[in-house]
Protein backbone atom coordinates (compact mmCIF):
# COMPACT_ATOMS: atom_id res chain seq x y z
CA UNK A 1 0.00 0.00 0.00
CA UNK A 2 1.37 3.41 -1.11
CA UNK A 3 1.85 5.85 1.65
CA UNK A 4 -0.67 8.99 1.41
CA UNK A 5 0.66 11.70 -0.74
CA UNK A 6 1.79 14.91 1.61
CA UNK A 7 -0.52 18.42 0.00
CA UNK A 8 0.84 20.58 -1.80
CA UNK A 9 2.27 23.74 0.55
CA UNK A 10 -0.07 26.14 1.20
CA UNK A 11 0.75 30.07 0.45
CA UNK A 12 -0.47 33.03 2.05
CA UNK A 13 0.50 36.51 1.48
CA UNK A 14 0.21 39.83 3.62
CA UNK A 15 0.67 42.84 1.74
CA UNK A 16 -1.35 45.86 2.00
CA UNK A 17 -1.63 46.56 -2.24
CA UNK A 18 -5.13 45.05 -3.47
CA UNK A 19 -3.53 44.01 -7.02
CA UNK A 20 0.02 42.66 -5.70
CA UNK A 21 -2.44 40.03 -3.62
CA UNK A 22 -4.44 39.47 -6.66
CA UNK A 23 -1.23 38.74 -8.53
CA UNK A 24 0.25 36.53 -6.37
CA UNK A 25 -3.04 34.61 -5.76
CA UNK A 26 -3.03 34.16 -9.87
CA UNK A 27 0.41 32.99 -9.65
CA UNK A 28 0.08 30.20 -7.31
CA UNK A 29 -3.02 29.15 -8.17
CA UNK A 30 -1.19 28.58 -12.09
CA UNK A 31 1.78 26.60 -10.01
CA UNK A 32 1.94 22.93 -10.30
CA UNK A 33 2.63 21.54 -6.55
CA UNK A 34 1.71 25.19 -4.50
CA UNK A 35 -2.01 26.02 -3.27
CA UNK A 36 -3.28 29.36 -2.77
CA UNK A 37 -5.01 30.14 0.65
CA UNK A 38 -5.94 33.36 1.14
CA UNK A 39 -4.02 37.23 1.75
CA UNK A 40 -4.97 40.13 3.58
CA UNK A 41 -3.83 43.39 3.47
CA UNK A 42 -4.19 44.59 7.21
CA UNK A 43 -1.82 43.98 9.53
CA UNK A 44 -4.11 43.68 12.42
CA UNK A 45 -5.64 40.71 10.82
CA UNK A 46 -2.79 39.10 9.88
CA UNK A 47 -2.87 36.77 13.21
CA UNK A 48 -6.04 36.11 12.56
CA UNK A 49 -5.61 34.97 8.99
CA UNK A 50 -2.54 32.69 10.05
CA UNK A 51 -4.64 31.15 12.63
CA UNK A 52 -7.60 30.80 10.66
CA UNK A 53 -5.58 29.33 7.30
CA UNK A 54 -2.66 27.96 8.86
CA UNK A 55 -0.58 28.11 5.71
CA UNK A 56 2.61 26.56 5.14
CA UNK A 57 4.36 29.84 3.57
CA UNK A 58 3.50 32.70 4.51
CA UNK A 59 4.62 36.06 2.38
CA UNK A 60 5.26 39.46 4.38
CA UNK A 61 5.71 43.00 2.80
CA UNK A 62 8.66 44.51 4.17
CA UNK A 63 6.95 47.91 4.40
CA UNK A 64 4.58 46.02 7.39
CA UNK A 65 7.04 44.58 8.86
CA UNK A 66 10.93 46.40 8.12
CA UNK A 67 12.04 44.73 11.56
CA UNK A 68 11.00 41.56 11.59
CA UNK A 69 8.30 42.15 14.75
CA UNK A 70 5.34 40.32 13.14
CA UNK A 71 7.46 37.52 11.67
CA UNK A 72 8.73 37.05 14.96
CA UNK A 73 5.58 36.65 16.17
CA UNK A 74 3.85 33.92 13.80
CA UNK A 75 7.17 31.72 14.04
CA UNK A 76 6.79 31.38 18.08
CA UNK A 77 3.58 30.74 17.88
CA UNK A 78 3.83 28.50 14.50
CA UNK A 79 7.71 26.99 14.38
CA UNK A 80 6.95 25.13 11.04
CA UNK A 81 6.31 28.30 9.46
CA UNK A 82 8.08 29.32 6.17
CA UNK A 83 7.95 33.25 6.19
CA UNK A 84 8.99 35.04 3.16
CA UNK A 85 9.81 38.37 3.29
CA UNK A 86 9.09 40.59 -0.07
CA UNK A 87 11.50 43.38 -0.22
CA UNK A 88 10.92 46.90 -1.18
CA UNK A 89 13.36 48.82 -3.42
CA UNK A 90 14.20 50.60 0.13
CA UNK A 91 14.98 47.38 2.14
CA UNK A 92 16.90 45.60 -0.41
CA UNK A 93 20.19 46.44 2.20
CA UNK A 94 21.90 44.10 4.80
CA UNK A 95 19.83 45.67 7.90
CA UNK A 96 16.48 44.86 6.51
CA UNK A 97 17.76 41.12 5.49
CA UNK A 98 19.78 40.35 8.41
CA UNK A 99 17.04 41.57 10.93
CA UNK A 100 14.25 39.41 8.89
CA UNK A 101 16.61 36.15 8.76
CA UNK A 102 17.49 37.08 13.02
CA UNK A 103 13.46 37.28 13.16
CA UNK A 104 13.12 33.51 12.03
CA UNK A 105 12.10 34.77 8.24
CA UNK A 106 13.48 32.13 6.06
CA UNK A 107 13.43 33.40 2.74
CA UNK A 108 14.05 36.56 1.03
CA UNK A 109 12.99 38.24 -2.03
CA UNK A 110 12.86 41.82 -4.06
CA UNK A 111 9.41 42.36 -4.02
CA UNK A 112 9.82 43.79 -7.38
CA UNK A 113 10.90 40.07 -8.67
CA UNK A 114 9.60 38.68 -11.89
CA UNK A 115 7.04 35.93 -11.08
CA UNK A 116 9.25 32.84 -11.88
CA UNK A 117 11.45 34.33 -9.19
CA UNK A 118 9.40 34.68 -7.06
CA UNK A 119 8.09 31.25 -7.15
CA UNK A 120 11.80 30.12 -7.00
CA UNK A 121 12.16 31.16 -3.50
CA UNK A 122 8.95 30.21 -2.37
CA UNK A 123 10.20 26.36 -3.58
CA UNK A 124 13.52 26.67 -2.92
CA UNK A 125 12.46 27.65 0.89
CA UNK A 126 10.26 25.02 1.07
CA UNK A 127 13.13 22.49 -0.07
CA UNK A 128 15.88 23.77 1.79
CA UNK A 129 13.86 25.77 4.74
CA UNK A 130 15.84 29.17 3.75
CA UNK A 131 16.83 30.90 0.67
CA UNK A 132 17.42 34.43 -0.31
CA UNK A 133 17.46 35.61 -3.34
CA UNK A 134 20.93 36.24 -5.34
CA UNK A 135 20.09 40.01 -5.70
CA UNK A 136 19.88 40.11 -2.15
CA UNK A 137 22.45 38.27 -0.87
CA UNK A 138 25.01 40.92 -1.44
CA UNK A 139 23.45 43.13 0.79
CA UNK A 140 23.93 41.15 3.29
CA UNK A 141 26.70 39.08 2.60
CA UNK A 142 30.40 40.50 4.34
CA UNK A 143 33.58 40.97 2.51
CA UNK A 144 36.00 38.21 3.79
CA UNK A 145 39.59 37.73 2.58
CA UNK A 146 39.87 34.66 0.34
CA UNK A 147 41.81 32.96 2.91
CA UNK A 148 39.12 33.90 5.60
CA UNK A 149 36.86 32.18 3.12
CA UNK A 150 38.89 29.13 2.59
CA UNK A 151 38.86 28.58 6.72
CA UNK A 152 34.97 29.43 6.70
CA UNK A 153 34.68 26.49 4.29
CA UNK A 154 36.76 23.91 6.04
CA UNK A 155 35.30 25.20 9.34
CA UNK A 156 31.92 24.26 8.04
CA UNK A 157 32.89 20.84 7.23
CA UNK A 158 33.95 20.05 10.97
CA UNK A 159 37.15 20.72 10.55
CA UNK A 160 39.21 22.19 13.80
CA UNK A 161 41.75 24.77 14.23
CA UNK A 162 44.56 21.96 14.01
CA UNK A 163 42.96 20.55 10.98
CA UNK A 164 41.92 23.91 8.77
CA UNK A 165 46.47 24.63 9.30
CA UNK A 166 47.23 21.23 8.35
CA UNK A 167 45.10 21.48 5.58
CA UNK A 168 45.87 25.16 4.21
CA UNK A 169 49.40 24.54 5.31
CA UNK A 170 49.21 27.17 7.72
CA UNK A 171 50.30 27.79 11.68
CA UNK A 172 47.30 27.46 14.17
CA UNK A 173 47.60 30.98 15.54
CA UNK A 174 47.33 32.24 11.68
CA UNK A 175 43.83 30.26 11.61
CA UNK A 176 42.88 31.58 14.97
CA UNK A 177 43.50 35.51 13.45
CA UNK A 178 41.32 34.31 10.33
CA UNK A 179 38.61 33.03 12.47
CA UNK A 180 38.61 35.83 14.66
CA UNK A 181 38.30 38.22 11.45
CA UNK A 182 35.22 35.46 10.17
CA UNK A 183 33.37 36.17 13.24
CA UNK A 184 33.96 40.14 13.70
CA UNK A 185 32.86 40.55 10.10
CA UNK A 186 29.89 37.96 10.69
CA UNK A 187 28.80 39.54 14.32
CA UNK A 188 29.01 35.73 14.91
CA UNK A 189 29.28 34.74 18.68
CA UNK A 190 31.49 31.49 17.64
CA UNK A 191 32.35 29.38 15.53
CA UNK A 192 28.80 27.22 14.76
CA UNK A 193 27.25 30.43 14.63
CA UNK A 194 29.30 31.98 11.92
CA UNK A 195 28.56 29.06 9.72
CA UNK A 196 25.09 29.23 10.53
CA UNK A 197 25.19 33.54 9.52
CA UNK A 198 26.91 32.51 6.26
CA UNK A 199 24.60 29.76 5.16
CA UNK A 200 21.42 32.07 5.81
CA UNK A 201 23.15 34.98 4.43
CA UNK A 202 24.07 32.83 0.62
CA UNK A 203 27.92 33.84 1.79
CA UNK A 204 28.06 29.62 1.63
CA UNK A 205 25.63 27.67 -0.37
CA UNK A 206 24.78 23.64 0.31
CA UNK A 207 23.96 24.12 3.88
CA UNK A 208 24.79 20.87 5.65
CA UNK A 209 22.32 18.77 7.65
CA UNK A 210 24.09 19.65 11.28
CA UNK A 211 23.34 23.20 10.65
CA UNK A 212 19.58 22.63 9.43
Amino acid sequence: MLPPSRPAPGVALIDPVPLYREGLSALVRRTPGLRWLGSTGDLNAAVRLHERLRPDVLLIDSVLDPVGHLARLLVERDPALLVVGLARDGHSHAHYVTAALDAGVRGVVPRSAQPEQIVRVIAETCRSRGFVHPDLRSADRPTLTKREYEVLTLIAEGLENRQVADELVLSVETVRTHVKGILRKLSARDRTHAVSLAYRSGLLIGRPAAFE
